[in-house]
């Protein structure tokens, strides 16, 4: 699925926008290479969504600028996204590029990005390599480094009293940093560890190790459709009675516990937002996102919206003016938005700083499958490559 010209919204916009402020004589273009298509489809759905969302709340402009967004799929190849990003590069002189999910396409598309001094602004993908030794000027991530994800689920676990921990997660960066990232911080035995295939839809080999090991407790990094099925065969066998799981939020999203039902419940969960976060901006994006969509936002979606914002505040400071490259750099580095998550600040490496929340799935009053936020985990956690970030 292909969405092009997106411009200002539609043209149904258009009559509004001569009552906002306009400091660009012509709108702002940003390219936004997103996963729409396959079992992760709706990842890349959310945070286009929620993207859109905040432009509407501007009568299709950011930060009093008129924007033209160009939103195309990559299908989770990452020659494709490649492809894109040169398109939007070359093709349409963008200057801003966003939506990137799967840090493979990550690692495909980004560098020709930073190479044409363009900006990327992530919404998702956060690999580690990014983070320390190739940071870049022009490299911001809006969501977490891969790695901080899984922290908090490594600090859940121990906080939780699990001794003995049976990890998997696919076989790719994000995978491979999940699980870094989980071991970090978890202080008990892991009782074997396994990399998946990212297009796997039958994990009975996997699941007949785990009955193997014994443990008293599974992590696993299996977003979008890789959880559900996942979720689905771990309630099949039987497991799920005596071998709880601790994750974090891409194994155990809103559109996934939607999908799975009984099966998911009491699953432990950490991140960095949920919906029931009782601060003003996102009070005001839930609602306003159910509302447009008839649907609870993922975190992926909160991550798009919260994009959207930066995005927003940096043009506002540099007056829609993105050829002032160092100016409007500057600007994103202050992130001076209303983060949904709360408090929000970029770490040295233009990576996030920010609190991490225990999370359990629950039913709520009405009977219906929820995530309810119980406390925190983490405080401030930056992200271990930092340090190598020579920005």
């Amino acid at each position: 699925m292909t969405i092009r010209g997106l411009l200002i919204l539609g043209t149904a916009l258009m009559a509004g926008l001569a009552t906002q402020p306009s400091y660009a004589q012509a709108p702002v273009k940003i390219g936004m290479i997103t996963t729409l298509s396959g079992p992760g489809g709706y990842i890349g759905e959310d945070v286009r969504d929620a993207f859109l969302l905040a432009m509407e709340e501007e009568k299709g402009m950011l930060g009093g600028v008129p924007v033209n967004l160009m939103v195309e799929d990559d299908g989770l190849k990452p020659g494709q996204g490649k492809q894109i990003a040169q398109k939007f590069l070359t093709s349409d002189k963008a200057k801003i590029i966003t939506g990137i999910i799967f840090s493979n396409v990550a690692g495909a598309a980004v560098p020709d990005v930073l190479d044409a001094d363009a900006f990327y602004i992530s919404p998702n993908a956060g690999p580690s390599n990014f983070a320390g030794k190739d940071c870049h000027k022009n490299y911001f991530v809006v969501s977490w480094q891969n790695d901080t994800l899984h922290e908090s689920a490594g600090q859940n676990a121990t906080n939780l009293g699990f001794k003995k921990m049976f990890v998997l997660a696919p076989n790719y960066q994000a995978g491979k940093d999940a699980i870094t990232g989980f071991k970090r911080f978890y202080k008990g035995e892991i009782a074997g560890e396994v990399y998946t295939s990212l297009d796997q839809t039958d994990y009975a080999a996997e699941l007949a190790q785990i009955r193997a090991a014994k443990p008293d407790g599974v992590f696993q990094f299996l977003p979008g459709g890789l959880g559900i099925t996942f979720l689905k065969q771990y309630a099949q066998s039987g497991l799920n009675e005596s071998t709880k799981m601790v994750v974090a939020a891409p194994s155990a999203d809103t559109r996934i516990i939607g999908a799975v039902g009984d099966a998911a419940l009491g699953v432990n969960v950490s991140a960095h937002w949920n919906a029931d976060f009782d601060n003003a901006a996102n009070k005001k994006f839930v609602e306003g996102f159910r509302a447009k969509f008839n649907r609870v936002p993922t975190f992926y979606a909160s991550q798009g919206y919260d994009t959207a914002k930066l995005i927003a505040s940096a043009l506002k400071g540099v007056k829609g003016d993105v050829s002032k490259s160092d100016a409007f750099r500057a600007e994103l580095r202050k992130a001076d938005f209303q983060s949904v998550r709360g408090g929000f600040k970029f770490g040295p490496n233009q990576h996030p700083i920010q609190d991490w929340y225990s999370i359990r799935i629950d039913k709520d009053a009405s009977g219906a499958m929820a995530l309810k936020t119980i406390g925190k985990v983490l405080t401030g956690r930056g992200d271990a490559y930092a340090q190598d970030c020579k920005l």
